[in-house]
């Protein structure tokens, strides 16, 4: 067990590793890259290495044994998604007074300190990053380095503005780590204080090999549908729901039929009744609204002559018919419109009078 177990990136990661074996890793590190391509993953990882009672080397570079007291507490926040649920349900149940004054924080390990975005705004608030300020400064207590990941960038203006005092002053023995899908949102004064580093994408070939491996339970075609639509992301095709992912799709499907093949708007208002107000609706119609622009591109490949590019590649010949109607301005229009109902949803808009809105507005008169 080790850093072998990180799929992808290799010269990343033997870069960053190299840089902790001459002990130049700077105290802030932004991991960039798209949503599943590792950056958790990695820099728990790197917690590890950093922390761990027994490391071990590989090719001369240090690795960790994944056994230790270190290792496993750390290992106990891999799974984020139920961490993060488990502090929520906690906070539900506090009186409502100090229901306000707690923040969803995330530590199996008393040196190392997961910060998630806080519900229902899904944002790093500045009582988060007061936490980290109140024990950044105290040697640790277990391990040889404190270690705080922040796991978003979508940081509170006032929650930016404290980070940025830390790091202008950082203690010998603490690290941040930054992570971030588009490093655009940090403050460029936090860019400026941190050395970021890039997961790419992997190509869509690795990726189907990785599933080969991993998830034997779908045939070839499903995984390489899977590798198309992950988008070079290996965490996020490992748990893939690609039942969820289709039913989002039959109704995205219908949306943009009902938008350019006529008037009858039946089939229309039986998808858009389904999505109803919630946080179990608030999931799913951002599934939808992500299958829709990933149809509307799908679109624009096969306007541009790039069919190769198509990563719905199972329901091809219906988007070839459905591109026959729609042209480069009609997508873009789609698109400029789909946007206006992601505002709506977060502005807590009627979600099926938002779907019914953008569909009607695309029609071809």
């Amino acid at each position: 067990m080790g850093f072998s177990d990180f799929h992808g990136n290799s010269e990343t990661v033997h870069r960053i590793r190299d840089m902790l074996v001459h002990q130049r890793l700077p105290h802030a590190v932004i991991l960039a890259g798209p949503r599943g391509s590792g950056k958790y993953t990695l820099a728990l990882m790197l917690a590890k290495a950093m922390n761990c009672l027994s490391p071990t080397t590989t090719n001369g570079l240090p690795d960790f044994c994944g056994q230790c007291s270190n290792c496993t507490r750390i290992a106990q926040s891999e799974d984020l998604e139920s961490r993060c649920a488990e502090a929520v349900d906690t906070r539900e149940h506090l009186r409502e007074t100090d229901k306000k004054e707690t923040r969803i924080l995330v530590q199996t390990h008393p040196d190392v300190l997961v910060i998630p975005p806080d519900p229902p705004q899904m944002m790093i608030k500045v009582d988060q990053v007061r936490r980290v300020i109140e024990s950044i400064y105290f040697r640790p207590g277990e391990a040889k380095e404190r270690i705080y990941i922040f796991t978003d960038s979508a940081f509170m203006k006032e929650a930016a503005n404290s980070l940025l005092k830390v790091l202008e002053e950082p203690p010998e023995f603490a690290t941040i780590f930054l992570l971030a899908e588009n490093p655009g949102e940090l403050l460029a004064t936090i860019r400026s204080r941190s050395m970021t580093f890039c997961l790419g994408a992997l190509s869509a070939e690795e990726i189907e090999r990785y599933l080969t491996r991993h998830r034997p339970d779908w045939d070839t075609k499903q995984r390489s549908l899977v590798a198309r639509l992950c988008e070079g992301a290996v965490g996020r095709a490992r748990g893939f729901d690609l039942t969820a992912y289709i039913a989002a799709r039959d109704h995205a499907l219908t949306i943009l039929a009902s938008s350019l093949r006529g008037s009858d708007h039946s089939q229309l208002f039986k998808v858009t009744e389904t999505y109803r107000s919630g946080a179990e609706g608030r999931e799913k119609i951002e599934a939808l609204l992500r299958t829709l622009y990933s149809l509307l591109q799908d679109i624009m490949f096969l306007n541009s002559g790039t069919p190769g590019l198509v990563r719905n590649t199972d329901v091809q010949d219906e988007l070839k018919k459905l591109s026959e109607s729609a042209d480069f301005a009609w997508v873009a229009f789609a698109a400029d419109r789909l946007s206006e109902v992601e505002r709506g949803i977060r502005r807590n808009l009627l979600r099926s009078l938002s779907l019914d809105a953008f569909a009607t507005a695309l029609e071809r008169r």
